[in-house]
């Protein structure tokens, strides 16, 4: 099973909506979101791309409820607190917007940890768990949108990124 894992799209909709195409060309059945969606609009690729979406709420979601609403609207949406845990295709993954946020019991005691907040990709392996912060989707800070497909099958990451040239316009 693959799943996309985007974060920080800042309601950078065109950017999120190429990231999402692309995922899905992929092989990416749902999505898994570390937060700063923004704004309730922010949503509205996703729902027009039709995945499962599995979400926390970033530094910078300031409307829940409105975030929420519109998350109705999508098929399998479904939006936490951070830190979440929770289980999809037999692995244990924790989603949380800052890494801080998460204990070292808590990452230890996961097979995989999805983060944002940091805006760049990275990856490693910290206390037994591998640990991805899929970068920017917005694309804001460093001009590059980016996210991550996860094969859960296999661990492998792969990082996918927009083509600065395009997006720093």
């Amino acid at each position: 099973m693959k799943v996309g894992l985007i974060a920080d799209t800042h309601d950078r909709l065109s950017a999120v909506a190429e990231l999402l195409r692309q995922l899905q060309e992929g092989g990416a059945t749902m999505i898994l979101h570390a937060g700063d969606f923004c704004a309730p609009f922010a949503l509205l690729p996703f729902i027009d791309a039709g995945m499962p979406l599995l979400g926390v709420f970033g530094r910078n979601d300031g409307d829940h409820e409105g975030i929420r609403a519109i998350a109705q609207r999508g098929m399998g949406f479904e939006l936490w607190e951070s830190p979440h845990s929770f289980d999809v295709g037999g692995k244990r993954i924790l989603l949380v917007h800052e890494i801080a946020d998460a204990t070292e019991t808590s990452i230890g005691s996961h097979q995989i940890v999805v983060h944002g907040h940091t805006h760049k990709q990275e990856m490693k392996e910290r206390d037994g768990a591998l640990v991805i912060c899929p970068g920017e989707a917005c694309g804001w800070l460093h001009g590059s949108p980016g996210a991550a497909l996860l094969d859960l099958d296999t661990n492998k990451v792969e990082f996918l990124q927009l083509p600065a040239a395009e997006w720093t316009r």
